[in-house]
């Protein structure tokens, strides 16, 4: 009664192993190689289950956003379809950018030129100085001397005058005034866009009740009456935008020598004076339209301007991103039109052009030229659009605040607001 034999087909039993070291010994590359690929398979759909869970929460807040502000989101879209009427009876405003830039192009000029100046005087320059008859009178000329009047006895004891000490402080100078000019030139832009706006705006029966001509109208309101408006207004600027330009000058002297305390101290400071420039920026520009509206002074007009958009806090914030969208496809749409037009003229994949088209080696520098280009055109022209959005929105603000629809306080705004915001005017009692 032997034990039976186990068949051969069946495999022999596994024998004792004295080295054997646990269930890893021995084990092929390929069940490593397989055993971190399904870890990093399950990472993976880990990773997108999150993710996706991520952008359905972030999409239900949208959604949810969408709805509760759903009115706020048709008062912005009326009111940037009022802002394209309201170009429409003042096409002059979509050329005033030129003349901002011609005169911007002035302000920097000026400041490069003395700059300039400012930067080659520490060179000094001899001259012939003589009073008689002289061929080489006012002539630049080499200092030379005798012997027995050494050249350092004839200079001062700092070889330096005056002028020369304080050169960098000159330099500090022409960029402070260079800051006030350009930024008076731009706050006179958008003082002259936000007259002719508002003009528009407050119009009871448009555009009959409009100046002739609204953006001279309103050009010359503001140099005739808010210079000192925009003067102080760009010199409060101007001021914080110089206290940012002496930061970087002290921190890139300082650079090698300081310790991380007072790298954090300018890193803050500089964060802070940004942040601080932008909140200036934003007050100016509300500050301008109420001049232009009102014509009280900048302090005045800031104030109350702040305090009513505090007021409309909700409105602000919808209006604004709802308007930057829409301003940024319309950059995008017009600079990827034009580049894709440029990339078929000038690398010459349009028969058409093939024979107007210049032979160029790289057709990309033209390219990228015509595409900042239209960049920057299309940022010039859509600044008038975002003043026109900013300037009625005010104006919507105050028209709400100020009228009721009665007869004798009847509301201003364009019949197309009124039925957003299911309003109307009563009509006057018949005698």
């Amino acid at each position: 009664l032997g034990g039976r034999r186990p068949h051969v087909e069946q495999g022999e039993p596994r024998k004792y192993d004295p080295t054997f070291k646990g269930p890893i010994y021995n084990r092929g590359c390929t069940d490593i190689v397989c055993c971190i690929l399904f870890i990093i398979c399950i990472l993976g759909y880990v990773a997108v289950g999150i993710l996706v869970i991520i952008l359905a929460i972030v999409e239900v807040i949208i959604i949810l956003l969408l709805i509760f502000l759903r009115n706020r989101i048709l008062i912005a879209i009326a009111l940037i379809k009022e802002a394209s009427r309201a170009i429409g009876y003042v096409m002059s405003a979509l050329f005033y950018p030129l003349f901002t830039f011609a005169l911007l192009t002035i302000v920097i000029a000026y400041w490069a030129v003395t700059a300039v100046f400012l930067s080659t005087s520490n060179q000094p320059i001899y001259k012939v100085f003589n009073e008689t008859a002289c061929d080489h009178s006012r002539k630049i000329c080499e200092p030379a001397v005798s012997p027995a009047f050494p050249l350092a006895h004839a200079m001062s004891p700092s070889n330096k005058t005056v002028y020369h000490k304080y050169l960098i402080g000159l330099q500090f100078y022409n960029v402070f005034l260079f800051f006030w000019c350009a930024n008076f030139v731009t706050a006179l832009g958008q003082m002259t866009l936000a007259g002719a706006f508002a003009s528009y705006y407050w119009a009871f029966v448009k555009p009959d009740d409009m100046p002739a001509f609204p953006i001279f109208s309103s050009l010359g309101r503001s140099l005739r009456y808010h210079t000192g408006s925009l003067a102080f207004g760009s010199l409060i600027l101007s001021i914080i935008q110089i206290i940012r330009v002496l930061l970087e000058y002290i921190d890139h002297k300082l650079q090698g020598t300081q310790n991380k305390c007072t790298k954090f101290l300018l890193c803050c400071l500089k964060c802070c004076f940004w942040c601080l420039e932008k909140f200036i920026k934003f007050i100016n520009r509300n500050a301008y339209i109420m001049v232009a509206i009102y014509g009280k002074n900048f302090c005045t007009s800031a104030k109350d301007a702040f305090f009513l958009l505090m007021r409309n806090m909700i409105r602000v914030a919808v209006l604004d991103k709802v308007t930057d969208f829409l301003l940024f496809l319309g950059k995008l749409l017009i600079v990827g039109l034009v580049g894709i037009f440029a990339f078929f003229f000038f690398s010459g994949r349009v028969k058409a052009f093939e024979n107007t088209a210049p032979n160029l080696h790289y057709y990309w520098v033209p390219i990228l030229t015509v595409v900042v280009g239209s960049y920057l055109i299309a940022h010039g022209f859509f600044s008038v659009y975002a003043m026109c959005v900013d300037t009625l929105f005010l104006c919507f603000l105050e028209d709400l605040e100020r009228n009721d629809g009665s007869a004798e306080r009847p509301y201003r705004m364009s019949d197309r607001l009124l039925k957003v915001l299911n309003k109307k005017n009563k009509p006057e009692p018949a005698e």
